[in-house]
């Protein structure tokens, strides 16, 4: 999902636009599965043994726990994920997050002293890490699991930079010098030799 451009100031782009890394979603994945594994071997296979009516008593008490489990450790995450949003454009830092209790930060570009970033063996597994963001007068911020981490902490430095070669859609075709009518590229040793027939 791209980020509305009716939040965007004017002449401002989009340069990164990323969600935490799926690596935060393993552990409600894993629970989903031992869930709706251990559930239905409780449900389907233990509580019809049972003598009526605690076997559909048991059936619906495995149903409710389930329920709970799935909503509390894997739906609720999964959103949490969703949305979660970190994004540099060509004048800020901007990160979101939450659904009924939302929050964000905004780090304009000329406030930024430093960014680095750090990814342990696990995170370079997984092509994530955390980057860290230190702007004039404040703590330093931390973003854990970002995706590509290394090349969103290049994205940042080519923005905070002076240098207007580095700049988001800068092309450099665009701004090659070129030669007015009548003049011609002068040859490598093109006046350094005498004209035809003649010598120094």
């Amino acid at each position: 999902m791209a980020y509305p451009q009716s939040l965007l100031s004017d002449g401002e782009q989009v340069v990164v636009h990323k969600h935490p890394h799926f690596k935060m979603l393993l552990g409600p994945i894993l629970v989903l599965l031992i869930t709706l594994g251990v559930g239905s071997w409780l449900a389907f296979g233990i509580a019809p043994g049972f003598d009526e009516p605690w076997d559909v008593v048991t059936q619906i008490a495995v149903g409710v726990v389930a329920l709970v489990l799935l909503v509390w450790r894997v739906f609720t995450p999964f959103v949490e994920w969703r949305t979660t949003h970190f994004i540099v454009t060509t004048d800020r830092v901007i990160a979101r997050e939450g659904v009924i209790k939302r929050t964000g930060i905004d780090i304009p570009m000329g406030r930024i002293n430093s960014v680095r970033f750090e990814h342990g063996l696990i995170d370079r597994i997984f092509g994530c890490g955390t980057l860290i963001i230190e702007s004039a007068s404040e703590e330093p911020l931390t973003f854990d699991d970002i995706p590509s981490v290394e090349k969103v902490h290049t994205y940042i430095y080519r923005q905070v930079n002076d240098n207007p070669n580095d700049d988001y859609g800068y092309d450099p075709a665009a701004h090659a010098p070129t030669a007015q009518y009548g003049q011609y590229p002068q040859q490598p040793g093109e006046y350094d030799r005498p004209p035809h027939g003649q010598g120094y």
